[in-house]
């Protein structure tokens, strides 16, 4: 049996065909258009499906579904996306304009959702049913999951990490709160306080690291090598920024106590230098009765989640 998963962006579609191992044998990108319509999205997306169907000699009978993650808020019973901010997608019944074009079962989810099923299912949380993915790149998302299953809530819009206070009247968050996660946790929020921190501290490596010695092209790569480098400014940086993704990792053990937690996005790329120090700080968080029983992990499957999540919605509902 194959899948067909889809990463529908802002700026890109991503088509992934999988096997029977969930293993993409096939991915074909293409760029969105997302100031057109859905209808025409949806029909692209569709055709684009159904090439690789025909490039593999894959009959409907050879396909088990179509997953597609959107970003916003999307039903995967009722195959609607309900709204996607940077798409013009608004009450969109997806299901239906895909099977206008080919005859198989369809399903969205939300794509943070799709990248944390992907991770519980065959990533870095694999053969685990209850799973919390925090997804640290320019915001702070996430994903949970529940039995082997996502959980979305009532309405479809649970599992938004990021966004729960962990400072009261804190720094502004674009959702309209104050003191939000995403505000301390993300990797913009590591960028933005290590460019303060070498603006105070002229000696700090941080300053000489930088591109053109220019603080607006700091990264996250650059604050990490520069603190394995020996460089206390960006050591201090780090470290808070350590222990702001631990409380939202501790707050996520004392809500749901799921059998792991993986961190994701663009963060995960430093694998133990990042799951190490938060394992250590949101241990110590814990009470008696309630400790955290594993590490962090780190995701693993990269941009691909998004795909594979995707095409597996179909097989957990």
């Amino acid at each position: 049996m194959y899948y067909i998963g889809v990463d529908l962006g802002g700026t890109t579609i991503k088509v992934g065909l999988l096997n029977s191992d969930y293993e993409i044998i096939k991915k074909v990108v293409i760029p969105t258009g997302a100031e057109r319509s859905s209808e025409e999205v949806l029909r692209d997306m569709a055709m684009l499906c159904r090439e690789i169907m025909q490039e593999h000699n894959l009959t409907e009978e050879d396909v088990h579904s179509i997953g597609i993650g959107s970003p916003g808020i999307a039903s995967p019973i009722e195959g609607i996306i309900h709204y996607a901010s940077n798409l013009n997608f608004n009450e969109v019944n997806v299901r239906n304009e895909i099977q206008k074009y080919i005859n198989l079962p369809v399903y969205v989810e939300n794509d943070a959702n799709c990248a944390a099923l992907a991770e519980a299912i065959c990533g870095a949380a694999k053969g685990e049913k209850d799973v919390v993915v925090m997804t640290l790149g320019t915001g702070v998302g996430g994903g949970i999951i529940i039995n082997g299953k996502v959980y979305s809530g009532a309405f479809c819009g649970g599992g938004e990490i990021g966004h729960h206070v962990i400072e009261m009247n804190g720094r502004p968050c674009g959702c309209g709160r104050k003191g939000c996660l995403e505000q301390y946790a993300s990797a913009t929020a590591l960028i933005n306080d290590a460019k303060a921190a070498a603006k105070a501290n002229a000696g700090s490596s941080l300053n000489d690291m930088v591109e053109d010695g220019n603080l607006d092209n700091m990264t996250a790569k650059i604050v990490f090598d520069a603190a394995q480098s020996g460089d206390e400014v960006a050591a201090a940086v780090l470290d808070q920024y350590f222990r702001y993704v631990a409380h939202g990792v501790a707050n996520i053990v004392y809500m749901l106590q799921p059998s792991t937690v993986v961190l994701g996005g663009g963060m995960s790329a430093q694998k133990e230098n990042l799951t190490g120090p938060v394992t250590q700080y949101a241990a110590e968080e814990m009470c008696p009765g309630l400790e955290l029983r594993n590490p962090v992990k780190a995701a693993i499957l990269g941009n691909d989640a998004g795909i594979i999540g995707a095409a597996l919605v179909g097989t957990t509902l």
